[in-house]
C-alpha cells in the first residue's frame, strides 16, 4: 500500500476544517471529507492526497497521441496516471477512471525513481502526465518530474488546466511542454460541461506560454455545445490577441461517450468550417483530431504553405525542418524540434 502525503497547497481553518488551494475550486472541507476530485481527504485538519504512486496506467505512447505536433515529433513518450479529476465531464471518455477515487481502480504502486527508471529502459526521451487530470497528483507529478529533468527526460503536462497560479508556477519549473484541453470556447458552456470556469484556464494558458514552456490547445467539438462558428471566432481572435497565434490548435472530434451518448459524431463539415474560423483569426498551425483527414495532422510553413512535418495517424512519414525552418522560404517555425 501506498501511504498518504500530505498534500502542498492548503489553509488550515478553525474546527479543523481544510481548505484546498491546488484548484480554483477551493474546496472547503470538515474533518474525514473527501475534494471534489476525490484524491484529497481532511485528516484531522491536515489534508491529504490519497493518491501518490497509485498508477492506474503507465505505458508508451508516440508524442503525437498526446496529442503534440511541435514538440519532438516521431519520439516515444511514457504515459502515466492515477484515478481523479477536478472537472465533472459530460462527455469524458476516460470516466471509469476520471470519476473514481484512486483506490477504487485497479492500480499498482510506483515510485517516481521506479517511473524515470522505466522510462530511461524504454528508451523514451520524455515523461507525460496525463489520460486523466495529472493535477490530482500534483504531489507526485512534481517530484516524479523533478528527478526525471535530472535524469535528463523531457516532462510534459496532458491537463484541462483548472490550476491554482501559485502550484503552476512551481510546476512550470520542470515542465518542459504542456497541451491543455480547452472544454469550451465561453464561460457559460464551460461551466455546464465541466462543472469549472474557463477563465482560470485562459490564465493557466497564459502561464505557461509566459513561463517558456511549449503550448499546445486541443478543443473538442460537440455539436450543440461547442461548435458555433461566431463563439469560436470569438475565443480564437482572444487567444491570438494574448500571444497564442503560434501555438497550435487541434480541434478534435467528438464522439458519443459517457453523458452525451445522445449527440451525433461531430461533422466533418463543421471541423472545417471552425478549421477556417481559427485560421481566419490569425491560428497559424490548426489541427484536426479523432479523424482520418488527408492533410488535417499536416505540418504546413504558414508563411509560404509548404509541407514541412507530414503525419497519418501517430505516424510522421515526412520531415523536412532545417533546424526548425522550412527549407523552401526559411521562415522560422514555432516549435521544440529535434
Amino acid at each position: 500500500m501506498m501511504p498518504e502525503i500530505l498534500a502542498a497547497w492548503q489553509e488550515a481553518l478553525p474546527d479543523q476544517k481544510v481548505r484546498c488551494l491546488l484548484c480554483p475550486h477551493h474546496c472547503l472541507l470538515p474533518d474525514g471529507r473527501t475534494g471534489l476530485c476525490k484524491t484529497r481527504i481532511n485528516r484531522a485538519g491536515r489534508l491529504f492526497s490519497t493518491s501518490y504512486g497509485k498508477l492506474c496506467a503507465l505505458g508508451v505512447d508516440p508524442i503525437e497521441k498526446k496529442p503534440l505536433y511541435h514538440f519532438y515529433p516521431g519520439s516515444g513518450i511514457l504515459s502515466l496516471a492515477t484515478a481523479g479529476c477536478t472537472f465533472r465531464c459530460l462527455n469524458c471518455q476516460n470516466w471509469t477512471l476520471s470519476q473514481q477515487p484512486p483506490e477504487a481502480v485497479p492500480w499498482r504502486a510506483h515510485t517516481p525513481e521506479e517511473v524515470v527508471e522505466k522510462a530511461l529502459f524504454e528508451g523514451v526521451d520524455s515523461l507525460a502526465f496525463t489520460y486523466t487530470e495529472p493535477t490530482v497528483f500534483y504531489e507526485f507529478m512534481l517530484d516524479t518530474a523533478r528527478l526525471a529533468k535530472a535524469r535528463g527526460l523531457r516532462t510534459v503536462l496532458i491537463s484541462n488546466g483548472y490550476l491554482n497560479q501559485a502550484p503552476l508556477e512551481a510546476l512550470c519549473e520542470v515542465i518542459d511542454a504542456a497541451n491543455i484541453d480547452v472544454k469550451a470556447f465561453d464561460e457559460a458552456t464551460h461551466l455546464r460541461l465541466t462543472g469549472g470556469r474557463l477563465q482560470p484556464v485562459i490564465d493557466t494558458l497564459n502561464t505557461l506560454k509566459s513561463r517558456g514552456v511549449w503550448l499546445e490547445l486541443t478543443q473538442l467539438i460537440i455539436p450543440g455545445m461547442v461548435d458555433d462558428p461566431s463563439a469560436a471566432e470569438l475565443f480564437f481572435r482572444q487567444l491570438v490577441g494574448q500571444g497564442h497565434a503560434d501555438t497550435p490548435l487541434h480541434l478534435s472530434r467528438f464522439f458519443p461517450q459517457y453523458k452525451l451518448t445522445d449527440r451525433q459524431a461531430t461533422p466533418m463539415e463543421t471541423l472545417y468550417t471552425l478549421a477556417q474560423v481559427a485560421r481566419s483569426a490569425g491560428c497559424k498551425h490548426v489541427y484536426l483530431g479523432n479523424v482520418q483527414d488527408k492533410g488535417g495532422e499536416d505540418t504546413r510553413c504558414p508563411t509560404c504553405g509548404q509541407l514541412v512535418v507530414g503525419r497519418r495517424g501517430y505516424l510522421v512519414h515526412t520531415y523536412r525542418l532545417n533546424d526548425g525552418r522550412c527549407p523552401h522560404c526559411g521562415a522560422s517555425i514555432a516549435g521544440c524540434w529535434p
